[in-house]
């Protein structure tokens, strides 16, 4: 063969193979891959209240106003919104030429159905919404919200993942087929197996910087963590456990951001011995949270003395009002009667190692003082039935995680709330009831720091920490960030 010929031959030869191996390389940063542990409740955003669903569904469908990971409300759908003098109307002004994913505009209408079928009887947020009790479309791009009575915090109703608006001729197969007007639009879904979306090439915000998202179901954290090493995956939420195993990964990284939640040892009030507040101080006396936090959470944990994580807005820290202080707290519990000590029971979710775990850690606190905690196991659903919905329990450890308002998250304390963790006395109802009515944002957070400052001194439960939320990213992976809500904005996520 003519050496001309070879030389071109071997010339073709490796540029086809350099040609395949660049396609390859950008198919693959074309692909985000997502690791999840639990398969949606549907993909009907108003049909659900599982989390699992709005993990997908949040770059599906979008709102009328978004929040940032910094806390800031912002226009999404809509352009702006006003809200009435005496707060008890809000009037949204929409964004023209928004597309659903079936090609028709949205409009006011759309809205209007969307919050219509959000207050439903077979929306399980219908409850949420009940305060408002009229909706006006006043033109096709603007609309109003009337209340029945003050919500001081009503914009922030409407950021929430369960309020997407729909168009409403699709709204009988969204549980399966969603269609929204979000950076991303579905494409498959294969149960206990995978999700797929696509980006959407007519968003009317600057579209997606990676063009398919699939979120592959690993519901065991090995396995998870065996496809982040290999690259199967390139993101996955982990536990503090797994941090020092991946973190020395040349081709991954950590992220952890606070939790919007707080874990506490919850007291039942209705007990004898906790209505004494001299045994609730010995409690919390007796616990060291840094050892919780460096045991239990591996340090991607933050304590706190009340009842509000340390990155949100209205947060006071009240760490310092009762101290790590055994040899206090075992003059407390013998000025309370029980010099001899007591046993009481800790009932603790099977479900969720991170209460297991911190509760085998109180436990062996508590007994430095003389309180034997015997501790019960029981599975999620019987923790729910017993412990959630009827009190019936002595101690038990928990996580809350709250929503965007310090109310949502505080009004548990009312002694009509009826809560497994009310504050029976009714010491907390004046000032909660006050922060429902103030409309000056500086004088409702003075209010909040009030409520903080007492639960910390009378402990109805025992406040130990926010949890970090952590993930293992793929090393070229930039823009992921956590929100305060249950949401990712993978739209804004690329590959360097």
């Amino acid at each position: 063969m003519n050496k001309k010929i070879i030389a071109v031959f071997f010339l073709i030869l490796a540029l086809t193979f350099t040609g395949c191996g660049k396609s390859e390389e950008k198919q693959a940063e074309d692909i985000l891959k997502i690791a999840y542990t639990t398969d949606p409740q549907g993909l009907d955003p108003h049909r659900t209240a599982a989390v699992s669903t709005f993990n997908v569904t949040g770059s599906i469908y979008e709102t009328l106003l978004a929040i940032t990971p910094d806390w800031e409300v912002q226009p999404r759908l809509a352009e702006s919104y006003e809200i009435s003098p005496d707060g008890m109307e809000i009037t949204f002004k929409l964004r023209e030429g928004v597309l659903f994913h079936n090609g028709r505009e949205m409009k006011a209408e759309d809205v209007k159905n969307s919050f219509e079928r959000l207050k439903g009887e077979e929306s399980p947020k219908a409850k949420d919404y009940a305060n408002i009790k009229e909706i006006n479309v006043l033109s096709d791009y603007e609309i109003s919200f009337a209340t029945e009575k003050l919500d001081v915090e009503l914009a922030k109703a409407f950021i929430y993942p369960w309020t997407a608006i729909i168009p409403i001729e699709d709204a009988e197969t969204l549980k399966s087929n969603p269609v929204g007007t979000g950076a991303y639009k579905f494409k498959e879904w294969i149960p206990q197996q995978q999700i797929i979306l696509t980006a959407n090439e007519d968003y009317y915000l600057e579209p997606a910087k990676i063009k398919e998202l699939e979120f592959k179901l690993i519901p065991d954290a090995t396995s998870q963590m065996a496809a982040l090493q290999t690259g199967d995956i390139h993101l996955a939420e982990i536990q503090g456990n797994q941090v020092e195993v991946l973190k020395n990964d040349e081709n991954l990284k950590i992220y952890s951001e606070p939790m919007n939640a707080v874990q506490l040892l919850a007291l039942n009030l209705d007990n004898e011995i906790f209505k004494d507040v001299r045994v609730r101080r010995a409690i919390a006396m007796a616990i060291n949270k840094e050892d919780i936090n460096s045991t239990v959470v591996y340090g991607y944990g933050s304590s706190v003395g009340a009842h509000l994580p340390v990155n949100y807005p209205d947060y006071y820290d009240t760490n310092d009002v009762i101290g790590y202080n055994p040899e206090e707290a075992k003059k407390l519990l013998a000025e309370a009667g029980y010099e001899n000590g007591l046993k009481l029971e800790m009932t603790l979710p099977k479900n969720y190692q991170i209460h297991m775990d911190a509760g085998q850690v109180i436990a062996d606190q508590l007994s430095k003082i003389g309180i034997t905690a015997e501790i019960k196991v029981v599975e999620w659903g019987q923790w729910l039935s017993d412990v959630y919905s009827s009190k019936d329990y002595e101690m038990t450890v928990a996580g809350l995680s709250g929503r965007l308002d310090s109310y949502y998250f505080l009004k548990r304390y009312h002694s009509k709330s009826g809560d497994f963790i009310s504050y029976i006395t009714g010491e907390m109802d004046p000032l909660l009831e006050a922060s429902t009515s103030e409309l000056d944002p500086q004088k409702r957070k003075e209010i909040f720091k009030e409520i903080q400052v007492t639960l910390a001194e009378n402990v109805p439960v025992v406040y130990l920490q926010t949890p970090d939320r952590i993930f293992a990213l793929a090393k070229n992976i930039e823009g992921f960030r956590t929100y305060p809500i249950d949401i990712y904005e993978y739209k804004d996520v690329f590959f360097k």
